[in-house]
């Protein structure tokens, strides 16, 4: 479609009415555009926002591990339509962030119900990409792939982001096989012993980066002890000092 409020919503919408899954729902731009925690996705024509719904069979708990699945797709797709790739750092961010360098290109969004009934739960996966612009207003480093080479057609993004979904999902397989994307994630992140600091519910803390749990938690060195963290916006520590939030 030329424009929606939000891919997430129409395709969450569109499933529980009923429509064959998997389901993929597109827009040239978005209106009411969404990331984590409610906050503001800009979506310009240009770019790619979509939403793909899928049933999966496995825990609704393991619902959150579908944000790295995901990263692993988004990832792979930028490397295989990216003709400059290979000259560029690209990264992923616990957990849902695609980075170039340090500024942020891309990111996920995961929503989940178990309403159209069990066992299972219905996962809505967002996707948004900043292909030939980015905005410049957010107060924060945002990039886009036009920015560091020819950007690839929206059209051929998306052919090959279905094909890389269906196949790290495939990986995942139901969740059963999550040890091969935590693996595989870690291949594509930062490096370990990273500062980075993490804004988490119960305040700030700054430490280093240890890894990913067997759940897919971010672990994080902190004074000396290792937290496990399963909710928070990870800021990467700059080599100045400031944090340098994508």
């Amino acid at each position: 479609m030329t424009e929606t409020g939000s891919t997430n919503n129409d395709a969450m919408r569109l499933a529980l009415a009923g429509e064959t899954l998997p389901l993929w729902v597109t827009a040239e731009r978005q209106t009411a555009g969404r990331g984590r925690a409610g906050r503001v996705w800009v979506s310009d024509r240009g770019n790619l926002q979509a939403s793909l719904a899928v049933i999966c069979n496995a825990p609704l708990a393991q619902a959150g591990e579908l944000a790295l699945v995901a990263g692993l797709a988004l990832f792979d797709t930028v490397r295989t339509t990216m003709p400059l790739v290979e000259m560029i750092s690209l990264r992923l961010k616990w957990p849902n962030d695609l980075l170039i360098g340090s500024a942020k290109a891309g990111g996920i969004l995961v929503e989940s119900t178990t309403a159209r009934g069990q066992p299972g739960f219905l996962a809505v996966i967002g996707f948004g990409l900043n292909i030939a612009t980015c905005p410049g207003d957010l107060g924060r480093s945002v990039t886009a792939l036009g920015d560091h080479g020819p950007a690839p057609a929206v059209t051929d993004v998306l052919s090959v982001l279905s094909d890389q979904a269906q196949a790290w999902l495939a990986v995942w397989d139901e969740g059963r096989n999550f040890e091969a994307i935590r693996s595989a994630w870690l291949a594509r992140g930062g490096p370990l012993g990273e500062p980075i600091s993490v804004q988490t519910q119960s305040g700030l803390v700054s430490g280093t980066f240890k890894g990913l749990s067997a759940s897919g938690a971010l672990l994080a060195e902190v004074g000396g002890q290792i937290q496990s963290i399963t909710h928070g916006d990870v800021s990467l520590v700059a080599e100045n000092g400031k944090d340098d939030n994508a």
